[in-house]
């Protein structure tokens, strides 16, 4: 790749648009759930099926049902997706916590990560 294309394509991926919002994750056989906000929905799943992969994932519940169940029986669910372009940085992390307390309650759910 030439340097000029190459730094477009970095400025690109700098300036590209992230959607936030809360996803779920879910196993089927046992019914568990767990729910967390995200910053990059685009990216979330991945994230978190390369950690259960691995191993090492930071909820061991989660890593748990993978284990036993395997990757057919989980479920990657975004819940909802954050119109926040308009709000400060604060105002983001305080819809977050208050939408990833809702769906806590809503789905008697554990948190995913945190």
């Amino acid at each position: 790749m030439e340097k000029r294309s190459r730094r477009e394509a970095i400025r690109d991926y700098k300036e590209r648009a992230t959607t936030r919002g809360v996803v779920a994750l879910r196993c089927a056989p046992t019914g568990q759930v767990w729910v967390a906000a995200s910053r990059n929905l685009g990216q979330q799943q991945n994230a978190i099926w390369f950690g259960l992969k691995a191993g090492g994932y930071v909820n061991r519940e989660a890593q748990g049902a993978w284990n036993a169940h395997g990757e057919a029986a989980m479920a990657y669910e975004v819940l909802e997706v954050f119109d926040d372009e308009a709000m400060t940085p604060i105002g983001r992390a305080d819809l977050a916590k208050a939408r990833l307390a809702h769906w806590l309650g809503a789905l008697g759910a554990k948190k995913l990560v945190g």
